[in-house]
């Protein structure tokens, strides 16, 4: 399975402190936020990553993640010349999905839980297994707001509506999908919106023609932002630094989680907490280092 992260879009919402710079390198407390959508497709158990991104951005892009191998990963970058839609950004990580499942993921979507790592294993595993697909249902107070998703006992999806006056539940489809490989035929069979975009919503309704949509619960002891408001960006700020000041432990650590699955050695977290050595960030990854049991 690879990962697709997108990270293009104008940010618009975030106006006017997105003229300048690209939302996703805005800091969520102590981090950049793509950091941690970044970390969700690693807790997955993804080495293999596409970062889909406008060509003014690759560059800044390639000063935080590289081609990733010094997280015993692989990164690679497409372009998005324009948005045009989330469809339009999978289908730009086809070529190098080659045959293979997908993990897709909003760059300004953050989620946190005790269970997170488990859940995201099986989605995964579920999809490689046996195809189809895996949305992540969060419930929500005003469900009217998002995209919603309906389903039965089973986890079978049996509706979904975008900001419904009537919602069938109170569950917001985030922005996290597990697809089989024939995702890109079915975003290519996408028309565009009234927006004029290709929207991964119609891409999800395939699968539902189909019947091959699940939905994965996230409920009590999960947090899921969209960090693309103001307001929503400013309360991720302020949960991820409580959740960091209280248990002493980081969230969305890249360097760390590619400690914790092996992908790299106790001497390469250490040199890559050396170059932050004067920063909270850096000295935490050397205590990380030097924990007996840290494996």
């Amino acid at each position: 399975m690879i990962g697709v992260l997108l990270g293009g879009g104008t940010g618009s919402r975030l106006y006017p402190v997105t003229y300048a710079v690209n939302k996703h390198f805005l800091p969520v407390y102590n981090k950049p936020m793509v950091y941690y959508s970044f970390s969700i497709l690693m807790l997955a158990g993804i080495r293999d990553v596409v970062i889909v991104c406008s060509p003014g951005d690759v560059e800044s892009y390639k000063k935080l993640f590289g081609d990733g191998s010094h997280l015993g990963m692989r990164v690679e970058y497409a372009f998005q010349e324009e948005p045009k839609g989330l469809a339009d950004g999978l289908l730009k990580a086809e070529d190098f999905a080659r045959d293979e499942p997908v993990c897709l993921i909003l760059g300004d979507n953050i989620f946190y839980g005790h269970e997170l790592q488990n859940l995201l294993r099986s989605a995964r595993k579920r999809v490689e297994t046996e195809g189809g697909a895996v949305i992540f249902g969060y419930h929500v107070k005003d469900p009217e707001r998002f995209g919603v998703v309906e389903f039965d006992e089973e986890g079978n999806v049996v509706s979904l509506e975008e900001k419904p006056k009537n919602p069938k539940s109170n569950y917001a489809v985030t922005g996290l999908y597990f697809y089989d490989n024939t995702c890109f035929e079915k975003a290519k069979r996408v028309k565009p919106s009234n927006r004029g975009e290709l929207e991964i919503t119609s891409v999800n309704k395939e699968y539902l023609k189909e019947g091959e949509l699940k939905v994965q619960l996230l409920k009590r002891g999960f947090a899921w932002f969209d960090a693309g408001t103001h307001d929503s960006f400013l309360k991720a700020g302020e949960f991820i630094a409580t959740i960091e000041k209280r248990t002493g432990y980081m969230i969305g650590s890249i360097e760390e989680i590619a400690y914790r699955n092996e992908w790299i050695d106790r001497e390469q977290l250490r040199k890559l907490a050396k170059p932050l050595m004067n920063t909270d960030y850096g000295k935490y990854l050397l205590t990380i280092a030097e924990e007996e049991d840290a494996l």
